[in-house]
């Protein structure tokens, strides 16, 4: 199972549109997350349309039309792993312990919030994976996002995608 991961599009403030690398990635995967802060309607709408699977949920930017299509916290079972998603999750340092304590029941939480890219695993083994943002790099060297496998129960090929300058 093929996984595409982002968050923090901020359409059509931070940009005009998904990266095409991003449109391409869409089509290729099995499921797509979004960890909020869309901004626009659209963008919604326009990965509901392409996605085969979309996971979604709003963050602290996204007003009352996304907020009333999509959940603060989605959860999900793909392949034999729980994946949890959500917007914030508060400040870096802690971050593990805090979300696997929130978190008990999940192996794979995406959030974002930050426009950080982030990997790491909890004491707990619960992995934890912020894929930054397509569209809006902030303090960043490169706008990004990731995608990653489900095999045999297992998430592999994690893999954070640098995007080319706009």
């Amino acid at each position: 199972m093929r996984l595409l991961l982002m968050s923090d599009t901020h359409l059509p403030k931070r940009a005009k549109a998904l990266p095409d690398p991003v449109l391409a990635g869409i089509a290729d995967a099995d499921v797509v997350f979004h960890a909020g802060d869309w901004v626009d309607t659209a963008t919604l709408d326009l990965l509901e349309s392409r996605s085969r699977r979309l996971i979604g949920v709003y963050g602290n930017n996204d007003g009352p039309e996304l907020r009333a299509r999509l959940p603060e916290v989605a959860y999900a079972e793909l392949g034999g792993l729980r994946f949890g998603a959500v917007h914030e999750t508060g400040a870096a340092q802690g971050r593990e312990a805090r979300c696997a304590a929130r978190f008990p029941e999940l192996d794979v939480l995406v959030f974002g919030h930050s426009h950080i890219p982030w990997d790491t695993t909890a004491a707990t083994g619960l992995r934890l994976l912020n894929p930054g943002s397509p569209t809006d790099r902030r303090r960043q060297p490169h706008c990004t996002y990731m995608t990653a496998t489900v095999t045999g129960g297992r998430l592999t090929g994690v893999t954070l995608h640098r995007l080319p300058p706009r």
